[in-house]
């Protein structure tokens, strides 16, 4: 229970053809790659993130950077554990700590990466990072209590997420209107700081309505227990 053998909830509207993609390239991984290997891609490529949002205040293009970062950490993250399972190496226990421990600093990163970026104020990114972690954080709780782990939420994930980012970037780069400013309530605000906040409220308001859907289903399974009186029967 709580370990990569936990039930995998995958809906997202790519979630067929990508596992599709990454079993093809798995089975074409040289001799050489490993899911340790493909892990640390991941994290360098969130790194790639942060550092094209930094340099894209002096040139936009180099948030074509930043948008190859993603690319760089959906290969190492999406292809660690799908090596290990086509090759039959799979590490439950590590497997689960590496994975989702690293997870959380790439996580930051590419949070960071946007804040830093003209695209988005800062604190909207870590709006948006607080809400991500939160429906993470719910995702680690639910898999040991329900041994269910929920890598999407409806028709959205993190590669739904991921491209998100690009086509936000490439819109920044090539939009004029997209560099536009206006005062909202006083705050100085740009368009897609408007779509992050709007991104994070939906990330919040997921995290609650899954929040109240499995309290009533585990109050259920787990039901309020009548105290006992002093000889130790339950009162009525």
């Amino acid at each position: 229970m709580g370990k990569e053998t936990s039930k995998r909830i995958q809906t997202s509207i790519l979630n067929n053809a990508e596992k599709k993609v990454l079993i093809w390239l798995a089975k074409r991984q040289p001799k050489w790659m490993t899911s340790d290997t493909l892990t640390y891609i991941g994290v360098f490529g969130s790194l790639l993130f942060v550092v094209g949002g930094a340099l894209s205040n002096l040139n936009l293009n180099w948030l074509w950077l930043s948008s190859f970062g993603l690319f760089i950490h959906w290969y190492g993250d999406s292809l660690d554990g799908t090596l290990a399972r086509v090759r039959n190496t799979q590490r439950p226990v590590y497997g689960f700590f590496i994975d989702h421990t690293l997870d959380a600093i790439t996580t930051f990163f590419i949070f960071l990466g946007a804040g830093l970026s003209p695209v988005l104020r800062m604190d909207i990114a870590m709006l948006g990072l607080s809400g991500y972690l939160c429906l993470s954080i719910y995702t680690y709780i639910c898999t040991i209590l329900k041994d269910e782990f929920r890598l999407t939420y409806g028709c959205f994930g993190p590669t739904e997420f991921r491209l998100l980012l690009i086509l936000i970037n490439t819109i920044y780069i090539y939009a004029p209107w997209s560099v536009n400013r206006f005062s909202v309530l006083g705050c100085d605000m740009g368009v897609f700081d408007l779509v992050g906040l709007a991104v994070a409220a939906i990330l919040f308001l997921i995290f609650l309505t899954q929040f109240l859907k499995d309290r009533s289903t585990l109050g259920k399974q787990d039901p309020l227990k009548k105290p006992a009186d002093a000889s130790g029967k339950a009162q009525a």
